[in-house]
């Protein structure tokens, strides 16, 4: 797509921003960031040039838009590929069972699982970070220091969705965005303020930080429920057959073993397949979860 040669830094990323319409809002982020970052840094190398003459001098050596938009689409589809996990051969062609069973060697599964139990201290840090910083903003708010402080606590937010987004990307596998969010220098600081105050992703990373409290709470449980039945199925028949002191008590009387014995191997093939399920489970949870935060944490730039 031919476009004329942009005179200015807004009206280059603004080009840039076009020609990377359709691509992931994460990848699109970074490439806005890193241009910007590029480009200023080259007008502050060459004082004596007007923006006009650095661009065009910028678009020989760091390139076009469309250049630009292209390298980074080529890019990110060869990450996309060398992190993606390697299959011996395609999943239609394996079995039920060998799909069910297959999760044992998933890094992604084991990812996941570790970010359910991570979520409760991490849902119970930004809630009480939301919380609290909302309410010293809404008691400042008749002070002087009110929008200074509400301004510092919105930049802390923002600080911690990238570290999120972070964590996301390398639990879950959910391409985050690797930049911050660039911030237009053209602007006032007024403006940037008012910016921050009437972007949509500010209040919508301060959603997902109040309901990542909630869900922490959740997952914790999923996790900790889950893979505790899960084990105790599979360790209960051994330790039974040990004469280890225990069981799995019927009706607050009987013992399932010592009534019915051969209860011993269904309940360790129960375990068995209640811990892989558990792996399926924490997949799912996981792949679901990165979709949200993607949702809510990164900025659309469509």
């Amino acid at each position: 797509m031919n476009h004329p040669i942009p005179k200015t830094i807004r009206e280059y990323l603004d080009q840039l921003r076009v020609e990377l319409r359709g691509a992931d809002a994460a990848m699109i982020q970074d490439a806005l960031y890193d241009a910007e970052e590029h480009l200023r840094a080259e007008l502050a190398e060459h004082p004596e040039l007007d923006e006009a003459a650095v661009l065009a001098k910028v678009a020989t050596s760091y390139g076009a838009p469309d250049e630009v938009a292209e390298i980074y689409r080529v890019k990110e589809g060869e990450v996309e590929q060398a992190l993606r996990p390697r299959r011996v051969r395609p999943v239609t062609e394996k079995s039920f069972i060998a799909r069910f069973f297959s999760v044992a060697v998933d890094p992604r599964a084991y990812a996941a699982m570790f970010y359910m139990v991570l979520a409760l201290a991490t849902g119970i840090f930004y809630f009480t970070w939301v919380v609290t910083g909302l309410s010293l903003s809404a008691g400042f708010a008749i002070l002087i220091i009110g929008i200074p402080f509400i301004v510092l606590f919105f930049a802390t937010v923002r600080a911690l969705s990238f570290v999120e987004g972070k964590i996301v990307e390398a639990m879950l596998g959910v391409r985050m965005p690797r930049r911050p969010l660039y911030v237009d220098l053209e602007k006032s600081i007024w403006q940037r303020i008012g910016a921050m105050f009437t972007d949509p992703r500010t209040w919508s990373t301060l959603f997902y930080m109040l309901l990542m409290l909630p869900l922490g709470i959740v997952y914790f449980c999923i996790v900790t429920i889950g893979m505790s039945l899960a084990l105790g199925f599979i360790a209960a028949p051994f330790l039974h057959v040990f004469g280890v002191p225990g069981g799995i008590i019927i009706n607050d009387r009987s013992d399932l073993f010592m009534t019915s014995p051969f209860w011993l191997p269904l309940v360790f093939i129960a375990g068995v397949l209640l811990l892989f399920g558990m792996l399926h489970i924490a997949k799912a949870i996981g792949q679901l979860h990165g979709q949200l935060a993607k949702h809510l944490l990164v900025k659309s730039q469509s």
